[in-house]
Order: C-alpha cells, then sequence, then structure tokens
C-alpha cells in the first residue's frame, strides 16, 4: 500500500504502489505537457483523490490500475450517485467526472490502462450561467470607492489601480496579481499569461497606466523587476483573500448585489465591450478565451439588457 497526501490539500487516498506512480506521473504530465498550473493540478488532485477513497470502500481495498481498468459503468454511477447523496453540487459532480476522463486518457495514451466503461458516463447537464456583471454606473462607483477605503495613500492608489487593471483590461485577478513590477504597462498594450500559460496582449487605457504609475509612486516598497508588481501592507504579494475581503466590504457600503465579485469586474469589461458595438472575436482574444462558445454567454447578458431597457421604455410594451 502506498499513501498519497496532496500539496496542500489535506486530502489522503491510499492505493496500490502501481497506481500511485501513475497519479504522480499524471501530475507531471499536467504541470509539464498541459501547463496547468498548481492551483489547478491540485484540484483535478482533490477530485482524483475522493474518487479513490470512495473506489477504495467501494472495492473493500487499494485499487490497482488493474482494479479501475475493471470498473464497470454501474460503478462510475453508483460514485455519481454517493456524490449527489452527499448534496454535493451538480457542478462539482461535473467536474469531478472531468478529472476522471482525463485522468483515464492519460492511462490509456501511456499503456497503463484501458476502460470504456467511462465512456458511457454522461455528466450531469449544468444549466447555462450567465456572467454576472455590473452596470456601468455601479463599476465606477466601486472603483472610485475602492480608492477611498485606506488612510494610507499608497495603498488608496494601490486598490484603485488595482480595479482599474480588472475593469479596464479585463484580467482575472490571478492575472493582475501574477504581474512584477517590470511587466507594469510602460505603452499602451500588456502581455499578460493566463489560464494554461497562454499569452495574449490586452489594450492599456492611459488612465489604468496613469493610475499604476501613481501607485508605484507612492508604494513604500522595491519595485525591482521581479518584485510583485502589487503588494500587501507588508510589502509581500498581494492575497487574493484581501481583494476579495475588500469587495465583500464595497458590497455593503454600496449596496452592491451578492454577485459582485473581482471577477464580475471581468465581466463587467466584456458585457459593456459588446454593449457598445464590440464584436465576439475580439472580445474572445482580449478575454483569452480558448473557445468562442465561452465568449458567447455575454450576449444572453447584452440581450438581457436590450430586453429590460424595451420593457421599461416601449410605449406598447406594458400593454403587450
Amino acid at each position: 500500500m502506498v499513501s498519497e497526501t496532496l500539496n496542500e490539500s489535506l486530502v489522503h487516498f491510499s492505493a496500490r504502489p502501481d497506481l500511485a506512480e501513475a497519479i504522480g506521473n499524471w501530475r507531471r504530465w499536467l504541470e509539464s505537457e498541459r501547463r496547468a498550473s498548481s492551483h489547478t493540478t491540485d484540484a483535478y488532485s482533490r477530485d482524483l483523490s475522493v474518487f479513490l477513497i470512495f473506489i477504495t470502500g467501494h472495492l473493500g481495498g487499494e485499487a490497482s490500475l488493474k482494479d479501475l481498468g475493471r470498473l464497470k459503468a454501474a460503478d462510475f454511477r453508483s460514485y455519481l450517485a454517493h456524490r449527489a447523496n452527499k448534496g454535493v453540487a451538480r457542478s462539482s459532480i461535473a467536474r469531478s467526472m472531468s478529472t476522471l476522463r482525463n485522468f483515464f486518457r492519460f492511462l490509456e495514451r501511456s499503456n497503463l490502462m484501458h476502460n470504456p466503461s467511462i465512456k458511457a458516463i454522461n455528466t450531469p447537464r449544468l444549466p447555462q450561467t450567465i456572467p454576472k456583471a455590473l452596470d456601468e454606473k455601479d463599476t465606477l462607483a466601486a472603483i472610485t470607492t475602492a480608492g477611498e477605503m485606506y488612510n494610507e495613500p499608497w495603498l488608496s492608489a494601490r486598490d484603485t489601480a488595482l480595479f482599474l487593471m480588472m475593469y479596464g483590461c479585463g484580467l482575472r485577478i490571478g492575472e493582475v496579481l501574477s504581474l512584477t513590477c517590470g511587466d507594469a504597462p510602460k505603452s499602451d498594450t500588456l502581455n499578460v499569461i493566463g489560464k494554461g500559460q497562454k499569452e495574449r496582449i490586452v489594450p492599456v487605457l492611459p488612465v489604468v497606466r496613469e493610475a499604476i504609475d501613481q501607485y508605484r509612486k507612492l508604494c513604500p516598497f522595491r519595485s525591482e523587476s521581479n518584485a510583485p508588481l502589487f503588494v500587501g501592507k507588508r510589502g509581500k504579494a498581494l492575497n487574493p483573500g484581501v481583494v476579495q475581503r475588500q469587495v465583500r466590504r464595497l458590497r455593503a457600503m454600496l449596496g452592491l448585489p451578492q454577485t459582485a465579485t473581482p471577477h464580475a469586474l471581468r465581466h463587467s469589461f466584456a458585457t459593456h465591450l459588446l454593449a457598445k458595438g464590440g464584436d465576439l472575436r475580439t472580445i474572445q482574444e482580449l478575454l483569452g478565451h480558448a473557445s468562442l462558445t465561452t465568449t458567447q454567454r455575454y450576449t444572453v447578458v447584452d440581450t438581457a439588457r436590450l430586453s429590460k431597457i424595451y420593457d421599461a421604455t416601449h410605449p406598447r410594451a406594458k400593454n403587450t
């Protein structure tokens, strides 16, 4: 028996040596070949560990590669039913099945194990999620207020620059916080490393660049090129939890909906561009979406906005 503990996941599982070795190879493949972040790799590993814990109990002992190869469709369905009975959200169940398919495909490509049964399992159908964007007024109010929540000028300048980058450039919070001082925009474009280590170029508005310059001028900590651009009170890389806490405070102060999160600024970026006539292909490139289908969700938001305006303003709308 070989026991494994995933990095920072606090999830333990046991497996036969051949399976434990295959899992290690799979993690290394995710990191090197798929260029998955450590966060993504650990999330995949947690999903797999939960499955292995179930299979250990289901089979009455630690699983080996041969055991996984013998699993039937009914075994996978038992796992899905087990998760559903525990009240796990359908989105989490769907993600765990995606992880299992990824792992089983890796085993097949590596000539370690082949099990066609998993292909017979349908992933739980998920309702289409619509991006929750803020309207322009609330977005600007959030950015302005974020710069007024600290007594220390450099912290106020930091949050103003941070929120402007997320909204003005459409960046994910992780993308913003991974920037170094050397990455700080010096022109009207910025190179961004997104999911899967994919690089994209986004435009930088003058107001964003000016906010970053002001923050760097006031920041009391080192500004070497490899130092993090956005730092906390002690000069270390800013923790995402600090940003999320600030947004929660903004929600309370401005009466914003619960859907107002750091990521909502990115949604607002895309939604407002579309509303002003931006085309989907351009928005796809700016957001770094691999699939246009992901970007097309914003058309639903814009259609809903247009319908709301129509219902509120058209003379015949209330009579039909």
